[in-house]
Formats: structure tokens, sequence, C-alpha cells
């Protein structure tokens, strides 16, 4: 038996800088902003942490992707997360985001592509929403290296609309893969 093609699962947004995000019947990505409507969505960044630090810097992160799967984990560990909740703009399920290059591309719906840039990085928000959730998307791999399980941050490429049950069509970059970093 094949495994189902990997897909997404939820869409979310939010207009304001909430931790979590709504659910909507679809989101439209727009090239080199975000997902239009939510308030991360820029062509600079603007996480409020980074836009302290310095508000020029490019915005790697206008789309944020987690995998059901980590959601499916939380929930057998005792806490109870739904999709949107740990606010990522798509929810995928069937595509190991943590294991992707810097650079894949992921094809969703009719028309729209995002480029993975590198990993979520967990922050303290995590512990607000749920305490000791920092913890449980975090792990160590077999030689000890910190491991983020919080999803993985993108760049839109081509614009569309993108709806929970469209397919996803992963494309590998081109020349030497390199491990994603968080961004």
């Amino acid at each position: 038996m094949t495994a189902p093609p990997a897909s997404v699962v939820a869409v979310h947004r939010s207009g304001s800088h909430s931790f979590s995000k709504f659910a909507e019947d679809a989101v439209t990505l727009v090239p080199g902003i975000g997902v239009q409507g939510d308030a991360h969505s820029g062509t600079t960044v603007q996480h409020r942490s980074r836009v302290a630090r310095d508000p020029s810097q490019p915005n790697l992160r206008q789309v944020h992707l987690l995998h059901a799967e980590l959601f499916d984990e939380l929930m057998e560990a005792g806490f109870p997360v739904w999709p949107g909740e740990l606010g990522e703009n798509l929810t995928t399920r069937g595509v190991d985001l943590l294991a992707l290059a810097t650079g894949t591309r992921l094809h969703l719906g009719e028309s729209a592509v995002v480029e993975v840039t590198g990993l979520r990085n967990p922050c303290s928000q995590i512990d607000k929403f749920q305490r000791g959730l920092t913890a449980a998307v975090l792990d160590r791999d077999a030689a000890g290296n910190l491991v983020r399980k919080a999803g993985v941050m993108a760049v839109v490429l081509a614009g569309g609309q993108v709806r929970p049950g469209d397919v996803i069509r992963i494309e590998a970059p081109a020349g030497p893969l390199r491990a994603l970093e968080p961004v």
C-alpha cells in the first residue's frame, strides 16, 4: 500500500501579532510578501524581536509550516495542541519538513510555491502557551545535537491560494544540499 501524498491539512493567519493563528478556508500567498492579511507578512522582518534588532533585515519567515505529525506526538505526550495554535500558517502531513534542505521548493495548490529558508527556533512564548511545551518541541539526536521540531520557515516565490487538502509537491534544490538552520 502506498502512502498518501504530502498535503496541506489546515491553513491559518492572524492580522495581529498573536501567538496562535486562526483557521481559514483558504489563504492567499503573495510573492515576496507572505500570507495576505497575516501580521508576519512583508519584505522585511515582522517578528517583533527581530524588528527590535534590525527592522531592515529581509523577511526569511514569511510563511511558517508545521507538520501535523508533531501535533500527534504532542497529544500523545499529554499536550493538547491543535493546528494553528503554535502560530503556523500551513499545517502539513506526509512531508518530513525538518529533513528538507535549505532552498527546497514546495509547490502548493494550483500555483503557489514557497522556498524553505530554515528552521523555526522555538521561543519562550511556547511555554507561556502551555507550560513544558518548549521542551516537548526540542529534542537531541544520536550525536547530542539540538533538534528543533517547531516547523520550518519559507518565503513565497509564486503566489496563489492554498487550501486544506491541497497536494504538496517537493522540489529539491540544485547543487549541494545544505541542512536547515534556524532563521
